[in-house]
């Protein structure tokens, strides 16, 4: 078999050079030109002059960290967490949080115009909440460096497999953020901590869960070391030896492996397992889920359709409104969490069921009848194929939640070739601190 052929790395230009940012790119870069070449700069902002080091040369662009703020933004401000200039969990901290907001803001108008080239819907005010202590899912890696004999315990590098050691966290739950240097100790103090390769957080209302994910088994002795850290801390303990289904609960020994949230505007109390897909933002979601519902204007005489429900988020405060409701998902296992969740709050005009959802189902037995209203929450690829059968159904409104403006706005586009207006359109600010763009759209017939 022939090899591929090796490319070797190009060697990068010798000290600094400065530059003038004259805009961002949608994931915060600053972006420049230097005879006739785009530099994109990490750590700058619009209108700053800068000095910066390259840390990759390609032929169309260069790619530079600042390192000297010559003429600062006035939206420049002192990262408040000392981690922030490694750690990417958080990668805006250096800028104002109205000035994210805005950003966020024009990141989505943009995706409008490039994708949808839809120009025309009303832009709200951002959805807000604190953007300190908000982060209630998590994914800590764990890295054993033997030469120092240290543990490393905390959030990716910026575009680096490296890890950020961290003794605090800003935007996580408090709850977890104060106890990350005894979480660290309790790993080393394993027999196999070197098997242990990341914690899972999860945090509901009143419980916190660990998950730590470890390739070697553990021994009866590491076994109590983690029951007694959560008994402590009244941490939930769970251990994960392979994949997702090998996950269970070391402490507490007894009842359901679950945690719980609340929406009070709705009398909702909802269930979910540790590694299950909940909103990272409690504020925000509840912003959110109220809005949705708001939007769509449901009342006791419709038949709503929820694309992508997951354990029933948006099902269920349908389902206290509309006549029925059902719930759609790709994932067998959030259907069963759904139908817990709709069990549980003693609802009886909600349905969940599992379909392809790159498929056509309109002439699935649960679809036939139609839907007044639609509701759709997908991951960040979108939901292409969906939106085009989406028209079938003869909604009158389409709220349509997104994580990626750039999908959405693609999505738009041929919902809007179908015959619907995009009526209007926000951020919600989910992940403070972050480049990731949040937003919802309503669209009519």
């Amino acid at each position: 078999m022939a090899r591929r052929p090796q490319h070797k790395k190009k060697k990068l230009p010798a000290g600094l050079i400065e530059l003038t940012i004259d805009s961002l790119t949608h994931d915060g870069r600053g972006v420049a030109r230097r005879e006739g070449k785009t530099q994109f700069v990490e750590g700058a902002l619009v209108g700053e002059t800068v000095r910066a080091r390259y840390t990759d040369t390609r032929s169309k662009f260069d790619e530079l960290t600042a390192v000297d703020i010559l003429t600062p933004s006035e939206d420049r401000i002192t990262p408040p967490c000392p981690h922030a200039a490694l750690c990417g969990g958080c990668s805006l901290q250096y800028i104002d949080t109205e000035a994210q907001i805005r950003f966020k803001q024009s990141v989505l108008q943009g995706q409008f115009r490039h994708f949808g080239e839809i120009t025309t819907a009303t832009l709200l005010d951002p959805m807000t909440g604190p953007s300190v202590g908000y982060r209630r899912k998590a994914r800590l890696g764990v890295r054993y460096v033997g030469k120092r004999d240290e543990m490393l315990l905390g959030f990716r590098e910026k575009r680096s497999g490296s890890i950020t050691d961290i003794n605090s966290c800003l935007v996580m739950d408090d709850r977890i953020a104060q106890h990350i240097d005894e979480l660290r100790s309790v790993i080393r103090s394993l027999s196999v901590f070197r098997a242990v390769t990341h914690v899972e957080i999860a945090a509901g209302d009143t419980e916190v869960a660990l998950v730590f994910r470890h390739t070697s088994p553990l021994k009866s002795d590491d076994i109590e070391k983690l029951i007694q850290f959560g008994e402590s801390h009244q941490f939930h303990i769970y251990l994960q030896p392979n994949d997702a289904d090998s996950t269970h609960r070391i402490y507490p020994a007894t009842g359901a492996e679950r945690l719980t949230y609340r929406l009070d505007e709705f009398d909702l109390n909802l269930k979910f397992h540790p590694l299950d897909f909940t909103q990272v933002n409690a504020d925000i979601n509840n912003q959110m889920v109220s809005r949705a519902i708001e939007w769509l204007q449901v009342s006791s005489e419709d038949r709503v359709l929820d694309l992508f429900c997951g354990l029933g988020n948006f099902t269920l405060p349908l389902a206290r409104k509309a006549r029925e409701v059902i719930g759609i998902e790709g994932a067998d296992a959030m259907v069963v969490r759904g139908r817990e969740n709709a069990e549980h709050n003693n609802l009886k005009n909600v349905a969940f069921y599992g379909a392809d959802l790159q498929a056509d189902f309109t002439q699935a037995v649960w679809a036939k009848e139609g839907f007044d209203k639609i509701l759709i929450d997908p991951p960040r690829s979108g939901a292409l194929d969906m939106v085009r059968y989406l028209p079938k159904f003869g909604a009158k409104k389409i709220v349509y939640v997104s994580c990626n403006p750039a999908t959405l706005a693609r999505d738009a586009g041929v919902l809007v070739e179908h015959g619907y207006r995009m009526v209007k359109a926000g951020v919600m600010d989910m992940f403070p601190h972050t480049t990731h763009v949040e937003s919802i759209a309503l669209f009519e017939k």
